[in-house]
């Protein structure tokens, strides 16, 4: 294999995207962090609990849009209210420069959607781990999709706000390992093992685009173009 074969790549994409952070620029005052730790705690709690709700509303029932509505603003105001959050920079694959990490979260995000959609042709065949995944996805069958569609999008962004933006600032160290575990309770209200599984997939690699970049921008981007994809694909996977 040659030194600019998939394999170096992979390797190099691999290392600018999860492993060589960018030097860290912003620092919060003492008093923001104080402040930052109340404001995030009490948006977790009160944030973990809307979910559970949201998650357990019948499929079809117009209040699940009013409790995901509800849920995005609380996450969003939890993140703004919390102090000052960055967008962050990445490494270019290369290694000689920083920028915007834009591209690079769309490649991780299709990378990560295409692994989910392998992993769904097995759970498919697997009767009591497909019905409680195709009930949450039936939101979306026996609703209004274009809606279901939106909110998906829209939480996927407030999600990154708070929990790799306000949560990780409020961290002075575990940073990627706490994020990914607290991210991954909050889906545990579902009932839904796989829900669990998935959440904390994705809050560990967000969380280590968080530790790379500095900022939300990175897992933000990555986030959304997993969790629009798996709503598009991954219903006739299991269907079949």
């Amino acid at each position: 294999m040659t030194q600019n074969g998939p394999i170096a790549e992979l390797r190099a994409f691999v290392t600018a995207a999860l492993i060589q952070p960018v030097e860290r620029r912003h620092w919060d005052p003492p008093q923001t962090f104080r402040r930052r730790r109340v404001v995030v705690a009490v948006t977790f709690v009160v944030g973990s609990a809307v979910l559970a709700w949201a998650l357990r509303i019948e499929p079809g029932d117009p209040s699940f849009y009013v409790a995901t509505i509800v849920l995005a603003a609380i996450w969003l105001v939890g993140a703004l209210v919390s102090g000052p959050l960055h967008a962050g920079m990445g490494h270019t694959r290369r290694g000689d420069r920083t920028a915007r990490p834009i591209v690079q979260s769309l490649a991780l995000g299709v990378l990560l959607l295409a692994i989910f959609l392998l992993g769904s042709l097995a759970v498919a065949q697997v009767p009591f781990l497909r019905e409680p995944v195709m009930q949450l996805l039936d939101h979306a069958r026996f609703g209004s999709f274009p809606i279901v569609l939106a909110i998906t999008f829209v939480n996927g962004i407030v999600e990154e706000l708070f929990f790799r933006g306000a949560l990780y600032a409020a961290l002075r160290r575990h940073q990627v390992l706490v994020t990914t575990v607290l991210y991954a309770l909050t889906t545990v209200g579902s009932g839904i093992p796989l829900l669990v599984l998935a959440g904390a997939l994705i809050g560990l690699v967000t969380a280590l685009q968080r530790r790379v970049t500095g900022g939300f921008l990175g897992p933000m981007i990555t986030h959304v173009t997993w969790s629009s994809g798996m709503l598009l694909f991954l219903p006739p996977i299991l269907s079949r």
